[in-house]
């Protein structure tokens, strides 16, 4: 009898740790009740799990005049040259998206002062002109321009801003490491500061944007404020560049929208000299906001930034169709009770830069 009961205390003493060391399952975090940001996915689980709310989206411009040169014998040049950068950021601070475009575009006018460039002139993006551009032939990788942009841009995707302002270039802004420089070779510097720019401005995306949802960039010129030099007054080479960062979900309905424009101007003399310092950094209107001065001359008291995010909050939601159909004068105001109440400037452009960033009828 002895011995069964021995038997039986020391099978206790064995089973009793075996249970106390026996895990828990780990319960599966509930839903937060105001919507709040569940844990993002591992880099390496497929994209989707984000969703508007707890994602930013935002737009840089970087425009420089730099190469603009005087007339002489040959035409002077106003040059310039406009990279832009639209990303989606995901609750951490991570690109989940990113796409990037330039423009360059040179407006002649000769010794006499005259513009060259008819004042009509629409200059396409390197993204529009694609194989068009020309830099394939001289790349040492054989790839194009609107390629290697791409590119650029799929790498710093998984990145925060913090690790994209640490990517290895050289003085002249050249990648360095092997793993970025064998899909481009061109220089990246404005690339990084338009990208740093749009994430430094981002805000809360709508909340019906996914991280599946495709981003696009449109972007529409105007130089018609151009005007050629008198014996009274300087020449205007001024280019206006209007930019729109579209998401849609997969049944085309636009799920957000940035819309920021960019004017550059360089003035020059009856006999072709330039005066404007080509040094000058020039800002969008979104990152001027105040600055640019519409308010107190605006029937709404409301400022050119103010107006254009709502533009962008009232096509959230529409398709592009809706958005094409959208109701305005001559004079490209809106025409609506509905969006003149919050928006009274020339929607024009907007619109045109919209259905270059969308698909759809």
């Amino acid at each position: 009898m002895k011995k069964i009961l021995l038997f039986f205390l020391v099978a206790l003493l064995l089973i009793a740790p075996l249970s106390a060391c026996r895990k828990e399952p780990t319960p599966s975090p509930s839903p937060s009740p105001t919507g709040g940001a569940s844990p993002s996915p591992s880099p390496s689980a497929p994209s989707g799990g984000g969703e508007g709310g707890e994602m930013k989206m935002g737009l840089g411009i970087v425009a420089s005049v730099a190469k603009s040169k005087n007339a002489g014998e040959a035409d002077g040049a106003a040059q310039t040259d406009m990279t832009i950068a639209a990303v989606v950021l995901d609750k951490d601070g991570k690109i989940v998206k990113c796409v990037i475009d330039a423009v360059s575009a040179a407006i002649a006018f000769n010794k006499n002062g005259e513009l060259v460039t008819p004042p009509s002139t629409e200059f396409k993006s390197k993204d529009e002109l694609a194989d068009e551009y020309g830099m394939k032939k001289a790349s040492s990788i054989g790839k194009e321009w609107y390629e290697q942009a791409q590119a650029f841009a799929s790498y710093v995707e998984g990145k925060t801003i913090a690790e994209v302002k640490d990517i290895k270039v050289d003085e002249q802004n050249y990648p360095t490491g092997a793993d970025l420089k064998s899909s481009v070779t061109v220089s990246v510097g404005a690339f990084m500061q338009a990208i740093e720019k749009a994430a430094s401005s981002a805000q809360d995306a709508p909340e019906g944007l996914s991280e599946g949802d495709a981003l696009r960039l449109g972007i529409v010129t105007d130089m018609s404020k151009s005007a050629s030099a008198t014996a009274e007054k300087d020449g205007t080479a001024q280019l206006t560049v209007t930019v729109a960062a579209t998401t849609q979900n997969s049944g085309g309905v636009i799920t957000g929208n940035i819309i920021d424009s960019c004017i550059t101007t360089v003035a020059f003399t009856k006999s072709g000299t330039i005066t404007t310092d080509l040094s000058t950094e020039f800002k969008s209107k979104n990152e001027m906001g105040e600055g640019y001065g519409m308010k107190k001359a605006s029937a709404i008291g409301k400022e050119w930034n103010e107006q254009a995010k709502a533009f962008s909050e009232y096509v959230v939601g529409k398709t592009l169709s809706e958005v094409k159909g959208i109701s305005v004068s001559e004079g490209g105001t809106p025409q609506s009770e509905d969006l003149k109440s919050e928006v009274t400037i020339s929607i024009g452009d907007f619109i045109k830069a919209i259905e270059k960033s969308a698909v759809g009828g």
